[in-house]
């Protein structure tokens, strides 16, 4: 899952630490608790680059104010490098550095991700009206501009990490107010302190229990009949809780062997309701009884066992056969637990298999019915020859329409572009105009977005002042009717449509 490691480069980031350079040497250097902090982030960043590799990780830095120093990215080096260019500000506000972490990752991946959230300082709360402590005794105040960052918006884990001797008297005042702030994220959020004197080697091991916890990869084994591989899924799936009207289920998890149960087309899946996607990548697997990979037989003696490309692969396999044949496989995840594994490209000359993992239960899906009755498609061949499978229902539902997607302001702004588009080209133009206009504002009183009609009134207004004089005097007629009809009460019943004004250029098409 992604990574924001949040550095504290407040003032006190830089009071010294004695280190020993060797046993040789009589030397010390001055060591800051920057520099240690700097020295467990590389050690975490090396950790992932060999076990983690596909993380995503961004650094932001903070003190009264926050800075991104590096987006998202999987190029570790790049952060290492601006690592050691970074300079100290003033005082500790650790409010400052949620906000600009949610701000980040809300930016960048929404409010249905899980991430990871590292924050890094000295054990000081920080002073005054900025302070930590502050904060926290601020929480019952009303704030309706500026409100508190935890608990995060989005599914997040918490590590705070105290670059600090279990003896600083800084510490003693600032972990009760840590332990608060970790309540109050959950999710298991932790805070950790270097054990013994804080030296690099303490540092090290506190990032190493760090990773060690919070990155543990899931590998299994993906069966299919008499074949099979073994996989790793990255991000790991988490443990799953679902809520029923009189029971939680907690801890639903992943089992280590997933098997294959069938394949369907991908038309007949759709886009159902999701926990989670995942990389389904393949690791190297012998042919025993307990794993059933492809032998190489004859060839296992060649020199070209060692060229990956020639050793046959089964997750190579399944995802040619899914991609060419545009399937998905229907795969047993636990006990009644199903997922999807197909091709999947994110650009036109990559494609990736992947696993999405659907809600617990057998009955999840309305079109396709319980999955525990599917068989096979010689069954569902009805005495005319056709396929009556998936029954497809008489009315049609409101989870089939191509409806806007408005995740980002992008796609807002085309929609919009497209509809003044039309616009200009009026009268030719007109039931496009009218339609995409009435599908926008659908959406928009669906989504509860009234002001959309307000501001696309005010757009239309202000397009009729800077129509250029060789356009048909129709576009002007139109999109102020439209641009009246938008501020009355009609249009603001999903049952209505606006329609044209008749004008003496306007021809129904």
């Amino acid at each position: 899952m992604p990574t924001v490691i949040a550095l504290d480069v407040s003032l006190s980031m830089r009071r010294p630490v004695l280190g020993v350079l060797g046993t040789d040497s009589v030397q010390t250097e001055q060591l800051t608790r920057h520099h240690l902090a700097v020295q467990g982030i590389n050690a975490l960043l090396h950790y992932l680059q060999t076990n983690s590799k596909l993380e995503f990780v961004s650094l932001v830095v903070f003190s009264s104010l926050y800075e991104v120093i590096c987006p998202f990215t999987r190029d570790y080096d790049s952060i290492r490098a601006k690592l050691q260019n970074i300079e100290e500000c003033d005082k500790t506000c650790i409010e400052t550095a949620l906000h600009g972490v949610n701000n980040v990752i809300m930016a960048e991946w929404g409010n249905t991700t899980a991430c990871q959230v590292i924050l890094v300082t000295d054990g000081n709360p920080g002073v005054g009206t900025m302070s930590l402590g502050d904060s926290l005794n601020s929480l019952n105040v009303k704030r309706d501009n500026n409100p508190f960052p935890l608990p995060f918006p989005y599914p997040g884990k918490l590590s705070i990490v105290c670059i600090a001797s279990q003896q600083d008297p800084g510490l003693a005042i600032g972990l009760p107010l840590y332990q608060r702030l970790i309540e109050l994220a959950g999710s298991d959020s932790i805070v950790l302190i270097p054990e013994g004197q804080l030296t690099k080697n303490s540092v090290t091991n506190c990032f190493q229990k760090l990773a060690e916890a919070n990155y543990v990869s899931f590998q299994g084994y993906l069966k299919c009949g008499h074949l099979g591989s073994r996989i790793f899924l990255s991000p790991p799936p988490m443990p799953h809780t679902k809520k029923t009207d009189f029971e939680i289920l907690a801890g639903l998890t992943v089992s280590k062997t997933i098997e294959i149960c069938g394949f369907i087309s991908v038309a007949d899946v759709g886009s159902p309701s999701a926990i989670s996607r995942h990389l389904v990548l393949p690791l190297p697997t012998e042919k025993t009884p307990s794993m059933q990979g492809i032998s190489l037989e004859e060839e296992s003696d060649t020199e070209d066992n060692g060229d990956d490309g020639k050793i046959p692969s089964f997750c190579v396999l399944l995802h040619g056969a899914l991609k060419v044949e545009n399937m998905a496989a229907l795969c047993l995840l636990n006990t009644d637990w199903y997922g999807f594994i197909y091709s999947w490209a994110d650009t036109k000359k990559k494609s990736n298999l992947m696993l999405t993992l659907l809600e617990p239960g057998t009955d999840i899906i309305p079109w396709l019915g319980n999955l525990s009755n599917l068989g096979p498609i010689d069954a569902a061949i009805n005495k005319s020859g056709e396929i009556g499978f998936p029954v497809r229902p008489s009315e049609k539902r409101s989870y089939s329409q191509n409806a806007p997607s408005w995740i980002r302001q992008v796609g807002l702004q085309s929609d919009i572009q497209k509809i003044l588009r039309h616009a200009r080209k009026l009268p030719e133009k007109t039931q496009n105009f009218y339609k995409e206009l009435n599908r926008l504002r659908r959406a928009a009183l669906s989504m509860g977005f009234v002001e959309l009609l307000e501001g696309l009134a005010s757009i239309f207004e202000r397009e009729c002042t800077l129509l250029p004089p060789n356009l048909n005097p129709d576009c002007t007629i139109q999109m102020g009717h439209v641009a009246e009809m938008l501020r009355k009460p009609y249009s603001r019943e999903l049952k209505n449509n606006i329609t044209p004004v008749r004008t003496k250029f306007h021809h129904a098409e």
